[in-house]
């Protein structure tokens, strides 16, 4: 368990915009931040992070929170984990007292297969760097390579001792279950035998973007024409290939910082390029490059350059990963190395100016790369060249900027010396054809789905629950600050016994005035999580004089941190659509703090008499009551209400 202690260093010095901003590309926004939702595919920012309010919210899936909960979120951390990973981001020692047997019994499969994972890594390297075969085969392949001893230990590269099952007996000796081996790959298990998967192999961890080990890649030494130059890890509850770009976690910052990510194939490509000095570097592990890698990306920069071999055998089936990138909105571009290079070897026979400048020099628009890549195949054969510039228009058409089609549509036409017309026509023409597919496909769905369709009576708008969100929202921004409040205090006068609301001025906190204002009128929430929050705000600012937002958000589970996120950033959307451009500008509330309380609790009051009103009405329609009385208490209750609503007006007019 971690102490008390620690839990509360880190809520007190973890900053939400610099943890976010380790998985996201933030942009400045006023006073907040926006970026990409890294939990759903979309193209306009629809997420915000406040570093005033140290929390964030994801507006297109709803979650949201502080920092704890994005790291609970988006990578799957239990509770303590996220504490510990903030832990060690910020410097702070962690205080904790040992697992028992039975919370180790506790932990679930998804957490188990980290575990494992994590044992597995450091055992790689400490075979690596303590035994004979180790050092002798896997550490001189390393060397041999030119990594440092610093770049081993960075990436975390180990070696599997070339035994059918040492690594096996090791993890099973330590207390880690066969189930969890098999399941992580680490340990194949055929009937009553088991044996290493990675036998023989120097090892490459594969991180995700916050540094969990997920999965492993091998390569053997060895020749042997049976087995597999490289293997990696299978598919399992935490590895999945096709989410997964090798060397991210280490080159987030610098993608980020450069806004430019560098593309390669395999491991040693990322490793080398990282030693020489440019870090804005991942692969895709000789995979065919997939939305979802292409989107990690996304979320940290626009701009990404694909580096291929000089003599890539495969480079045309490489090159359809750029259309998946142009379809992302994304910017390409593409540099090719010299014959009988690629980026590892070229990284080591070179400085990084060299490098540098190389990569600065060689770096082609994509359509200039596939033009001249096709037009080289097509080799002056007129249906070969048709093919050739139908391809690249084809290109063209997934770019979802009108712009940049156009001013690829005009460099396309430059390159290939043909008319501006005739490829903005046949831009039209798949854009069509697509069209169709798509209504097709469309239409298909409906018929498939074809019910009796019902008119959907107008939602109205549930007032008492919106008022009761402000209710909630005011307390959390200002239930501590103090204001001057002008009170109604009901008077009757004395000529000709009207009622009359006489104003009084007095000093009181937020939360204390709202507090006696709806016990004065027995008010309770209808909506219960609203009532949870509202007892559990009151009971905290009653007891702290310093009311910190994320440390109470932080004690929250994740349904009520959704939604107290939910309330605080719901104002911000305007601001993620910029709408001070186009002069709406969203009133600041801190101007007016006691406006804005007085402004609510008359409308709530407002809002309950007419409920009250509704029911006596309600009343009288039954032909036993005795209306007399409940008519003179309505009259009053309407006298009532306009003197209130004529105050309202005041408090809203200013």
């Amino acid at each position: 368990m971690i102490s008390k202690s620690t839990i509360e260093q880190v809520f007190e010095t973890a900053r939400v915009e610099e943890v976010i901003g380790d998985f996201v590309n933030l942009k400045k926004s006023g006073s907040n931040f926006k970026g990409l939702s890294p939990f759903s595919d979309e193209r306009s920012p629809s997420f915000m992070v406040s570093p005033v309010k140290q929390i964030w919210k994801d507006f297109s899936s709803g979650k949201g929170g502080n920092a704890v909960t994005f790291l609970m979120e988006h990578e799957h951390f239990t509770y303590p984990e996220a504490i510990k990973y903030l832990a060690r981001k910020y410097n702070i020692e962690i205080e904790e007292t040992e697992q028992t047997n039975e919370q180790k019994e506790e932990a679930n499969e998804r957490e188990s297969l980290y575990l494992v994972n994590e044992f597995a890594n450091e055992y790689f390297q400490r075979i690596l760097h303590k035994t004979d075969q180790g050092k002798a085969i896997g550490l001189s392949y390393f060397k041999e390579r030119g990594f440092t001893n610093d770049t081993i230990k960075e990436f975390n590269l180990g070696y599997s001792l070339d035994e059918w099952q040492a690594f096996t007996d090791e993890a099973l000796k330590k207390g880690y279950l066969l189930d969890y081996l098999e399941k992580t790959g680490l340990t194949i298990v055929k009937e009553d035998k088991q044996f290493d998967r990675f036998k023989g192999r120097v090892m490459f961890p594969i991180h995700s973007m916050s540094g969990r080990i997920l999965g492993f890649g091998g390569r053997i030494l060895k020749v042997d024409k049976k087995a597999a130059k490289y293997v990696n890890s299978p598919e399992s509850e935490v590895y999945h290939k096709s989410k997964i770009l090798y060397g991210l976690f280490h080159a987030k910052q610098a993608i980020a910082k450069e806004d430019n990510c560098y593309l390669v194939e395999g491991y040693t490509d990322v490793i080398q390029f990282h030693q020489t000095g440019i870090k804005n570097v991942v692969a895709s592990s000789g995979t065919a490059l997939t939305p979802e890698q292409i989107r990690l990306i996304n979320r940290l920069t626009k701009n990404i350059t694909v580096l291929f071999d000089g003599d890539a055998a495969g480079i045309r089936a490489s090159i359809r990963g750029i259309d998946l990138i142009l379809e992302q909105g994304m910017n390409v571009k593409v540099v090719m190395f010299p014959s009988g290079e690629d980026p590892d070897s070229f990284a080591r026979q070179n400085t990084l100016s060299e490098l540098s400048s190389y990569l600065e020099e060689n770096s082609k628009d994509f359509i200039q790369f596939k033009a001249a890549l096709l037009v080289e195949d097509a080799n002056n054969d007129p249906i070969k060249k048709a093919e050739t510039i139908r391809e690249i228009v084809n290109s063209i058409s997934k770019i979802p900027d009108p712009i940049k089609r156009e001013i690829y549509i005009q460099e396309c036409s430059r390159i290939m010396d043909i008319s501006e017309e005739v490829l903005f026509s046949t831009l039209a023409q798949i854009n069509k054809k697509e069209q169709q597919e798509s209504n097709k496909n469309y239409k298909s769905e409906q018929k498939a789905f074809n019910v009796i369709k019902h008119e959907q009576p107008t939602r109205k708008v549930d007032y008492q629950y919106e008022l009761e969100r402000k209710i909630i929202e005011i307390l959390l921004l200002y239930g501590n600050e103090t204001e001057n409040f002008e009170d109604l205090v009901l008077k009757e006068d004395e000529t000709t016994g009207d009622l009359n609301l006489e104003p009084v001025i007095h000093q009181a906190k937020v939360f204390e005035k709202i507090y006696l204002d709806l016990q004065e009128d027995e008010m309770q929430f209808s909506d219960t999580n609203f009532k949870t929050l509202y007892y559990s705000i009151i009971d905290t600012l009653h007891q702290a004089d310093n009311f910190q937002l994320k440390d109470f958000i932080g004690k929250l589970n994740q349904d009520m941190a959704n939604e107290v996120t939910t309330i605080l950033m719901n104002d911000e959307r305007y601001r993620l659509h910029d709408w001070q451009r186009n002069h709406i500008i969203p009133k600041e509330k801190k101007e007016t703090i006691s406006q804005l309380v007085t402004q609510t609790i008359l409308s709530l009051r407002c809002f309950l008499i007419d409920q009250k009103v509704s029911e006596y009405q309600n009343e009288t329609s039954q032909p036993e009551v005795n209306t007399l009385p409940i008519m003179e208490d309505i009259r009053d209750y309407l006298k009532l209400k306009t003197l209130l609503s004529k105050k309202l007006g005041k408090v809203v007019g200013g």
